[in-house]
């Protein structure tokens, strides 16, 4: 991975399969003024990925709620990711963004292209102002937890220390 917390998000346009449309959504990611989880998944018509995918669609609203947008990504293309998503149940009422990277130009930008041509299993928040501020990358075998991201954007947005299993509503830290 090349993209260091801290770092500004590469700036790029990307096309992406969105439930209900007939072409793909073209849009720069990050947009400025909101926060964005992007997500990489190594491949469509895989076991993990779409448990993780539809876990992120139960926790949209929480995250909406949050300010930040949800955007999946893939290095398979448009028409795959439409024959995945229209053909697989766990997958037919996905309402966010998801990234349609065959020329690996996201992947590439952000340091989690495979050799195979994959992505890695890796999550990025991005600030408001563009700036990376949580990177995770874990083995392709092993989902990851929308319900942790959801924490980790709500503690980024207190601004303030928080501890370990911090969660809303919870006390934050002083700096002594």
């Amino acid at each position: 991975m090349n993209i260091n917390v801290g770092s500004l998000a590469p700036h790029l346009p990307v096309e992406a399969y969105m439930k209900d449309e007939l072409e793909p959504v073209e849009f720069t990611l990050p947009q400025a003024g909101e926060w964005l989880v992007l997500f990489f998944y190594p491949r469509d018509f895989t076991f993990v990925c779409p448990t993780e995918l539809a876990a992120f669609e139960e926790l949209k609203s929480e995250f909406t709620a949050a300010g930040a947008r949800i955007v999946a990504a893939s290095t398979d293309s448009w028409w795959v990711h439409r024959a995945w998503f229209d053909t697989n149940p766990w997958l037919k009422e996905i309402s966010y963004a998801v990234v349609a990277d065959a020329a690996h130009q996201l992947a590439r930008a952000y340091g989690v292209l495979r050799e195979d041509g994959s992505a890695e299993r890796a999550t990025f928040v991005i600030d408001p102002e563009g700036l990376v501020r949580h990177a995770s990358v874990t083995d392709v075998n092993v989902g990851r937890s929308a319900e942790e991201t959801l924490r980790v954007v709500q503690a980024l947005q207190t601004g303030e220390l928080c501890p370990a299993n911090w969660r809303p509503g919870q006390a934050t830290l002083m700096a002594a």
